[in-house]
């Protein structure tokens, strides 16, 4: 039975809402979605991706993909926390995984920095040249006025906090 979908944090929606432009392979490969997967569209996706039919995905909650079908989530791992405080990660069609940011806040900033999630997972080795987007900038710092940081330093705290994200998703793999 499919669950409905539940509705993103208003911060998440405010800074998706332009959706993004990815200028011929010079801007954010990111296609958000408007409210998060259901748990069932998630472990469909989930099993598929691992090959694993005994996952589910569950600690995920997706909210958009790359042109490719990566996906970008929360990843639910601070047990007690909701949403906003949990980490966002990158789970590329390729295989590629990665946390790119500690919490939504974060995320926010790393958006207005012009890093979508791909671009974080590559990074350092990022294809394009980011720059500031200015609407997702005024739009962090009504929601995260204190947490602005450079995506740099958001990408490299987030792998910090979280250095197995890589190997846990290994051992999901069948």
């Amino acid at each position: 039975m499919d669950q409905e979908r539940q509705q993103l944090p208003a911060p998440l929606a405010e800074a998706h809402e332009p959706g993004f432009d990815y200028a011929a392979g010079d801007g954010i490969d990111f296609e958000p979605y408007d409210a998060f997967l259901t748990a069932d569209e998630t472990a469909d996706w989930f099993r598929a991706w691992t090959g694993n039919p005994a996952v589910d995905g569950g600690e995920f909650r997706v909210f958009g993909q790359n042109g490719a079908g990566g996906l970008a989530a929360f990843w639910l791992v601070r047990a007690g926390e909701p949403v906003e405080r949990q980490p966002v990660v990158f789970l590329g069609s390729e295989g590629e995984v990665a946390v790119v940011a500690q919490d939504l806040t974060a995320y926010l900033w790393l958006l207005a920095d012009g890093f979508g999630p791909k671009e974080a997972e590559r990074y350092p080795r990022i294809e394009h040249m980011p720059r500031v987007d200015p609407y997702r900038a005024e739009v962090a710092q009504r929601w995260a006025p204190g947490a602005r940081r450079p995506a740099a330093e958001i990408i490299t705290v987030a792998r910090a906090e979280f250095p197995r994200f890589e190997e846990l998703i290994d051992s999901m793999c069948g």
